[in-house]
């Protein structure tokens, strides 16, 4: 098949005016203007019209489980307030409910033209029932703060049930629920299977009162529940993960909003892993400023997620694009577009795979609406805030969809 359209944009080079793609199985074997590849290919010929074709978006860090959680929980006084609101929403919830809210959760990721998606789960078992339409990492996110000695039981046994899958990886919560031995088994697993990692770590200003000065509501509520607190007290949450963990690329950070000026002086000698940002979550619950253009001047690889519906209104990354380039004007559209694409596959390892349309990677692409403006590409691409009307992965062509309800 030959894909033509107006503007093809590769992510790698210059955007192709009368651009086209073609793709043989689920692979693309070539990219070019359309006179040249009609020359180079055969096949049919697929002509999108007046489209830009793109590869499709990843989204770096979501939870599809609470995608029924939706507008049920407003801003918390505090972080430890929100964590018992979705505590107590999910108390009465059951395996089917769980299993409901992530189909409908990508139902929704590929309306808005994810093709990738890093999914944490809380509860790896229900995966099996579940027929994943778009390209998945399953992460278990796992905690062992109620139950500490069997840390290693716990790790095990998700990554029993994920390693079925051909994307997975394991994601200890955080350092306050999840113990030392709950990471270092995790860290173990992850170098036997050669599989990403990912944790929340330096979220919320209460975590970095709890770690730094044994204070706070976080502090408060995790002690009362039995949590050791011995760790507390010796040093910012950033500071604490780098001296007990064996740091490398493999970890894929979600959100370290809160860091101080000493936390940016370990980073400078650090190991480069990924930090994934969610910019529509981090205004929800008004952290402090996500430092982007420090972290990135450090080489840290920055790709953006949704995080889930309990903090956030719904799992479009070009939404996400949007309330990033508010909070930074000083990016360009073509560097968030990246964040999206580029940035989310190289966090995973498959950098030449996904995320840019080029021979021999994946055909995963979508195409958006090129109406004619002085805009650049770019920022057409981030302003769309429509169904994405046209969607190919693993080179089959999707059914999009509408919204329902």
């Amino acid at each position: 098949m030959i894909i033509r359209a107006r503007t093809v944009v590769p992510m790698e080079g210059e955007p192709l005016d009368d651009g086209a793609v073609a793709v043989a199985g689920n692979k693309i074997t070539d990219v070019g203007r359309f006179d040249e590849v009609r020359q180079r290919q055969s096949g049919d010929i697929l002509d999108l019209g007046e489209q830009i074709l793109m590869p499709g978006l990843i989204n770096a860090h979501c939870h599809l489980d609470y995608t029924m959680l939706r507008g049920t929980i407003a801003p918390q006084r505090s972080f430890s307030d929100w964590i018992r609101a979705i505590n107590a929403a999910k108390a009465n919830l059951g395996d089917q409910d769980y299993i409901d809210s992530i189909n409908a959760g990508f139902a929704e990721a590929r309306r808005f033209g994810t093709t990738t998606i890093l999914n944490l789960t809380a509860f790896p078992k229900v995966i099996a029932a579940i027929k994943e339409p778009l390209r998945t990492w399953w992460f278990g996110e796992l905690i062992d703060v109620r139950n500490p000695d069997g840390a290693e039981e716990i790790a095990d046994e998700a990554a029993k049930l994920l390693k079925s899958k051909s994307g997975w990886g394991l994601a200890p919560h955080a350092p306050f629920t999840a113990s030392r031995c709950l990471y270092a088994r995790c860290e173990e697993i992850a170098r036997r299977e050669n599989i990403p990692l990912s944790t929340h770590l330096a979220e919320s200003r209460e975590e970095m009162e709890m770690f730094r000065d044994a204070t706070g509501a976080t502090f408060q509520f995790l002690g009362s529940i039995g949590r050791p607190m011995d760790d507390c007290g010796e040093g910012t949450p950033l500071s604490l993960f780098l001296r007990t963990r064996a740091i490398d690329r493999r970890w894929i950070i979600a959100h370290l909003n809160e860091l101080d000026a000493g936390d940016f002086d370990l980073l400078a000698g650090a190991p480069k892993f990924h930090v994934a940002h969610c910019p529509r979550s981090h205004a929800f619950f008004g952290h402090a400023p996500f430092a982007l253009e420090r972290l990135r001047s450090l080489g840290f690889n920055i790709c953006l997620g949704t995080d889930s519906l309990a903090s956030n209104s719904d799992l479009s990354l070009f939404a996400e694009m949007r309330e990033l380039l508010r909070k930074e004007p000083w990016l360009s559209p073509r560097e968030v577009v990246a964040m999206a694409t580029l940035n989310g596959a190289h966090a995973i390892a498959q950098r030449d795979l996904i995320g840019k349309i080029r021979p021999t990677a994946h055909a995963d692409l979508i195409a958006l609406p090129d109406a004619p403006s002085a805009a650049d590409v770019f920022e057409k691409i981030v302003a769309f805030e429509e169904n994405v009307p046209w969607m190919m992965v693993n080179g089959e062509v999707l059914n999009v969809g509408k919204p329902t309800g």
